[in-house]
């Protein structure tokens, strides 16, 4: 079973590395598993984090966008490199622990999707009634049926690669995607971790206007879906 990680950054120089030796007591178990280390136009050390990391690790490579293009975009840079025939997406803030890694391939054997539900969240009261109110209206418009959507750990078969437009946005609506091309879904408890090192690029009013627009994304590309299936029927 080959797999591959892939891992976005923004200005996360000081999570490389720690990340990477995390990682690294993750491939002794899966020999097969390489990681894409996608560093989206950062402007602090994250490229060059990123290149000790390659040095010290030889199953990581690295991924270089020139400017920010937002994570959907790294994200997809990662899967056109992927040749893993399962795939994990995970964040690059430590939040999400590489331990579950294996957990979410080993419930992978009986579906398409595994979907991360973070466990024991220790956010601040207005972030967890921001993220309450968000899934209450993605849950509104794509009904897939998803606890936790914030959550960036996910694994799948590479078949389900497809499934994910070139829209900006992808990243947050990735399970609504998948449901609409029929994969069969599973969520698990991962645990979730306070960040050490840098600090959040989202805000909640920051975030509400953009993911707004990107859920009319996700609405034109279902419509579309949907009358193109009619169309052949």
């Amino acid at each position: 079973m080959r797999v591959t990680v892939i891992i976005p950054f923004f200005n996360e120089a000081e999570n490389i590395l720690p990340l990477a030796l995390e990682l690294a007591a993750v491939q002794a178990k899966i020999q097969d598993l390489t990681a894409l280390f996608v560093d989206d136009g950062s402007t602090d050390g994250t490229w060059r984090a990123i290149q000790q990391a390659v040095g010290l690790h030889p199953w990581i490579r690295g991924l270089h966008h020139s400017s920010n293009r937002g994570q959907s975009a790294a994200l997809l840079s990662g899967l056109r490199q992927a040749s893993g025939d399962m795939v994990v997406t995970m964040d690059g803030d430590l939040q999400n622990d590489p331990a579950d890694i294996p957990v979410l391939l080993e419930h992978l054997k009986q579906c398409d999707v595994v979907c991360g539900c973070r466990a024991r969240r220790g956010d601040a009261v207005s972030r967890r009634w921001a993220s309450f109110i968000a899934n209450r209206v993605r849950q509104w418009v794509t009904h897939d049926g998803i606890r936790d959507t914030g959550c960036g750990l996910k694994a799948f078969r590479r078949e389900c690669i497809s499934d994910l437009p070139p829209l900006s946005g992808m990243h947050r609506f990735m399970p609504a995607y998948f449901r609409l091309h029929e994969r069969r879904i599973v969520q698990v408890p991962v645990n979730y971790r306070p960040r050490q090192h840098g600090g959040s690029k989202y805000t909640n009013l920051g975030r509400l206007p953009v993911t707004l627009f990107d859920l009319l994304g996700f609405y034109w590309y279902r419509n579309r879906l949907l009358a193109a299936k009619t169309s052949v029927s």
